[in-house]
């Protein structure tokens, strides 16, 4: 590659959110990868418990929980992301799909790794309060227009609070909301020509009003958190926008757990800007099947293990 093309080159990484959690993961960089190594072990010491031995080997029942989920996925994004970045390979900007989020704002300086794995975890005890087990839930609706779903949400809002907690790409969002509420918004949307509805398997419906309690919750703890402004540029889930400063972050992240995720605005940001190459680090590649329906040209790269990191730093070095 040219010179001249290497350094026109706009990069950003992002992180997934929950869901994309299996167990094993990151094992294989904490066994190869000093740096790695290190923020687990950060994680652990924080915690008081052994995230690593809960990543790499589970149970599943235990690591799906979302106060181990949470901070599970944020030490391995922040794993990988440092290992890549320990190779000379920086990002121009950064952002996170929800949790991700989190993982955007270590890496951008905002809030150090060991508040935030802790943030994290009380995160996810708190939307797990909020909510009553049982009382709602989240629903993918496959090929249907956003405006199709959102008269299937606005028709349905007489059964009780429901709406889209995430625009993932087209032809995919995420509604959200109390179960009566939900389940009629679900076949309405069938009836306006949705593809499929697939019911995910959530705890709770998240990324709505009902999550107030847990954004409350939320502001208190971030009050008692230093903060610094964001090094590298970081664009909100909740504005589609870049965070000015570190009270902009105070103010947007607790709103967050009760707002939808724009990613597909964010994504189209990221794009409109002049970013050319993405890397999603963490587990699994999420993200990188929402960008290709996006935009069926973007470059996405992942890393997850070693032979990603290294097929990565090899791509950015070739």
């Amino acid at each position: 590659m040219e010179d001249t093309e290497r350094m026109d080159r706009k990069t950003a990484f992002i992180f997934a959110g929950q869901g994309s959690q299996y167990v094993g993961m990151g094992k294989e960089l904490y066994q190869h990868n000093d740096v790695s190594r290190a923020v687990f072990d950060l994680a652990d010491q924080e915690l008081g418990y052994s995230l690593s031995d809960l990543c790499f080997y589970g149970p599943k029942e235990e690591l799906d929980k979302t106060e181990h989920t949470q901070p599970a996925i944020l030490t391995v994004s922040v794993a990988a992301a440092r290992a890549l970045m320990d190779q000379g390979i920086n990002p121009d900007l950064t952002a996170g799909f929800s949790l991700g989020e989190y993982s955007a704002l270590v890496l951008s300086g905002v809030l150090p790794f060991e508040a935030a794995v802790k943030l994290v975890r009380n995160r996810g005890r708190y939307m797990q309060e909020a909510v009553s087990q049982g009382v709602g839930g989240m629903a993918a609706v496959l090929g249907l227009e956003t405006s199709g779903v959102e008269k299937a949400c606005l028709e349905a809002e007489s059964l009780g609070v429901v709406r889209i907690a995430n625009y993932n790409c087209p032809g995919q969002v995420v509604i959200s909301g109390e179960n009566k509420a939900l389940e009629a918004a679900s076949a309405r949307a069938m009836e306006l020509g949705a593809k499929r509805v697939i019911p995910l398997e959530v705890s709770g419906p998240f990324h709505t009003g009902l999550l107030e309690p847990a954004a409350r919750k939320l502001a208190d703890e971030l009050a008692g958190i230093g903060f610094s402004d964001p090094r590298i540029p970081v664009i909100s889930n909740v504005t589609a926008d870049y965070m000015a400063d570190k009270s902009a972050v105070k103010e947007l992240l607790p709103q967050q757990v009760m707002r939808s995720v724009l990613w597909e605005m964010s994504f189209r940001r990221m794009l409109a800007d002049g970013v050319d190459t993405f890397v999603e680090l963490g587990p699994g590649s999420v993200l990188k099947g929402f960008a290709r329906k996006i935009d069926k040209n973007v470059k996405v790269l992942n890393v997850e293990d070693p032979s990603s990191l290294e097929a990565v730093v090899k791509y950015f070095n070739d």
